[in-house]
């Protein structure tokens, strides 16, 4: 088994370095969705290296989409919210709805069995004490990224259809699943430059120099697919 997994790598390894400069983002997709070898539906990512700092505040880019094809995975959402919004929530889809006895479980167990948590703005003193638990896991409710919001209904949705969150880490470094290797390339093609573009808009007014530095496509277990930075930028207008 392990050969054989072996040859799969080395056979799409090969497959990329045929492409001997970096490739567009179509063509990019079309290549990360050949070389997902996997005997699973393997995820496609794409990971970029920007030039920003982000120990510096105004530097860190940060932000939430939907994407137009969604993510090709169920999420499993937990609201935290006050016994008047638990209903919405419930009927809106969400997949545990709680307060209390999920912010114990959470603290007492180490429970995470979910994908997204949502919470309403007036229990968020009662959630902030999970934010040394949630908070590096990037799990932690935020206004920003909709997650503390009263419109439960709405953000569920937003979340079930396919929205997802980004941030950069310590390096400038941002790694975010666009889809499943089950995807079509054009389905591929089209939520990565959804993605791009926003993190394009989202540059920092701060940060100089070159913004993209690095973009690479590749499926969980294969090989990175160097994109051309100039196409991203022609295609992402």
């Amino acid at each position: 088994m392990a050969k054989t997994e072996g040859k799969r790598y080395r056979d799409a390894q090969e497959l990329v370095e045929d492409q001997e400069e970096p490739v567009g983002l179509r063509k990019a997709a079309e290549l990360a969705k050949e070389t997902a070898t996997a005997g699973f539906d393997e995820s496609i990512d794409l990971d970029l290296r920007l030039g920003v700092d982000p120990q510096h505040a105004d530097q860190m880019v940060r932000g939430s989409i939907t994407l137009p094809n969604g993510t090709g995975r169920e999420v499993t959402v937990l609201v935290l919210a006050s016994e008047g919004k638990q209903e919405e929530a419930e009927a809106a889809g969400a997949d545990y709805v709680g307060l209390d006895e999920y912010i114990d479980r959470i603290q007492e167990e180490n429970w995470l069995d979910f994908d997204v948590v949502i919470a309403t703005p007036d229990v968020m003193g009662q959630v902030g004490q999970l934010g040394r638990i949630l908070g590096p896991r990037g799990l932690m409710p935020n206004p920003k990224s909709g997650t503390v919001t009263m419109d439960l209904a709405e953000a569920i949705e937003e979340v079930k259809a396919g929205k997802i969150e980004f941030r950069v880490d310590r390096s400038g470094n941002l790694h975010t699943a666009i889809g499943k290797a089950s995807f079509s390339p054009e389905e591929l093609y089209e939520n990565a430059r959804a993605l791009l573009q926003e993190v394009i808009r989202l540059r920092p007014a701060s940060a100089g120099g070159l913004y993209l530095r690095s973009i690479t496509m590749s499926a969980t277990m294969g090989p990175p697919v160097r994109i051309d930075r100039s196409s991203v930028l022609r295609e992402a207008r």
